[in-house]
């Protein structure tokens, strides 16, 4: 059985919201390649100015952001174009926030780290049918290396705070910050 490919439609327009400048900058290329035609925002302030002015035909929205829920942001896409197709991205994935998300007018909703085919995927995925699995998905250990870096950046980079956070022995995650990624 072959599936094609899933084609964008006549507005390739694409709003991607996140704090995260460098996943931002690539996401946004990524895309650009795919097709569309991105507006970038690191704001929920900035994502709601660009909703509300220049609603588009999908979005990428990032669940926290530096000055407030990205949800808020779905909101006004919602308001403005209810077909929106918008996915909601998180590195918090838990149920009651992908719950939330969706009632509140979300596509999909993806934890981070999402490639760009997974993220094209959600946009562009039939609404009856469930989207396929990833191509080339991340080991267990590849995922856990990724929380452990983000809860790292998220605490300034402070090793103390960070094995805190994750109820991990400081001296054993400084063992895992000294590896390199598994692959």
């Amino acid at each position: 059985m072959t599936q094609t490919a899933p084609t964008l439609g006549e507005d390739p327009s694409l709003l991607l919201v996140d704090d995260d400048e460098a996943f931002l900058k690539r996401l946004g290329k990524a895309m650009e390649k795919r097709g569309f035609t991105v507006d970038m925002a690191s704001t929920v302030a900035q994502g709601r100015a660009i909703a509300s002015t220049r609603p588009p035909a999908y979005a990428v929205v990032d669940l926290r952001l530096e000055d407030g829920n990205g949800l808020d942001v779905v909101e006004v896409l919602r308001e403005r174009r209810p077909e929106c197709r918008v996915v909601v991205l998180t590195g918090y994935g838990a149920i009651a926030t992908a719950v939330a998300a969706v009632k509140i007018g979300a596509t999909d909703y993806l934890s981070k780290p999402a490639d760009a085919a997974d993220i094209m995927n959600a946009l562009l995925a039939d609404e009856e049918a469930l989207p396929p699995p990833p191509e080339n998905p991340m080991s267990a250990d590849r995922v856990r290396w990724e929380h452990i870096q983000r809860v790292f950046e998220l605490c300034d980079r402070n090793v103390s705070e960070t094995a805190r956070r994750l109820n991990m022995h400081r001296r054993t995650l400084q063992r895992i910050l000294a590896k390199r990624s598994p692959k």
